[in-house]
């Protein structure tokens, strides 16, 4: 149909609380658009702070580029069949403790793109 637009979306797994040292593997499902076609960036905001670029996707060959603060205990995978990122964090903290989102940002224009969030994920570590 002429006009019609699908709605784009990049659905998060639930809230979390996880114990120190344990890991925590969270989902980022994109639907609405062809995720081979984008970068998928993972971001993290603490309580009362800045953003927190942790890396990004180079979706398709499942070739993740991590920022230098977040090279040890993250690991970045895709599924690209069931169009799914996935962010692990392993060895927990406290100071994991935080948002974590996934955005898309287009592989062709080098634009950042608003899509629909379903909601972001909140992960608390608690001892």
């Amino acid at each position: 149909l002429t006009g019609v637009l699908s709605q784009i979306k990049l659905d998060q797994s639930p809230n979390v609380v996880k114990r120190p040292g344990e890991t925590l593997k969270m989902s980022c499902v994109c639907s609405g658009f062809s995720m081979t076609e984008y970068y998928i960036h993972w971001i993290r905001q603490k309580p009362g702070r800045a953003l927190e670029w942790i890396g990004r996707m180079n979706t398709g060959n499942n070739a993740p580029i991590y920022s230098s603060s977040f090279q040890d205990r993250f690991l970045m995978t895709e599924v690209v069949s069931s169009s799914s990122q996935y962010l692990e964090i392993s060895s927990l903290t406290a100071e994991d403790s935080a948002v974590y989102f996934c955005a898309r940002q287009s592989t062709v224009t080098e634009d950042s793109e608003a899509a629909a969030q379903k909601p972001p994920q909140t992960s608390t570590i608690r001892s």
